[in-house]
């Protein structure tokens, strides 16, 4: 994906797809649910099943709806769904970063920084209107 595909998001933008993006991200935890209880049903054998490949399909789609947004799911552990969201912060490019058990987006880290590097979004920019695109 080139820069010229990408969706920057100001923090204002991001929190209006928040809905949206908290209903999907609970399907994906849902269905991953669904995915663990199945397999520890089979005694940890992930075997030919159907009803699992059928979860695991309806994930990938869910995950597709929120790039389709421009958003990026990161919870690869299925755990807690962070979600990641471009955006640009004092002249950098950054994600804004969503967790499913967070009310609204209040912290950004640097693209190479990940969860870890989280900071605070500052004041002035939460109710910011304009993006880069």
């Amino acid at each position: 994906m080139n820069t010229t595909d990408i969706k920057y998001f100001t923090p204002k933008e991001a929190e209006r797809t928040l809905p949206l993006v908290k209903q999907i991200v609970k399907d994906i935890l849902d269905a991953s649910f669904q995915i663990r209880t199945i397999v520890e049903s089979l005694g940890g054998s992930m075997q030919e099943n159907d009803e699992v490949k059928k979860l695991a399909r309806d994930i990938n789609g869910y995950i597709k709806e929120l790039e389709e947004i421009g958003c990026f799911y990161k919870d690869w552990n299925f755990s807690i769904g962070l979600i990641d969201f471009p955006s640009v912060i004092n002249g950098e490019d950054v994600f804004l970063c969503w967790r499913s058990d967070e009310d609204s987006i209040r912290y950004y880290h640097g693209i190479n920084d990940g969860y870890a590097g989280r900071r605070e979004i500052p004041e002035y920019l939460l109710n910011q209107d304009n993006s880069k695109n």
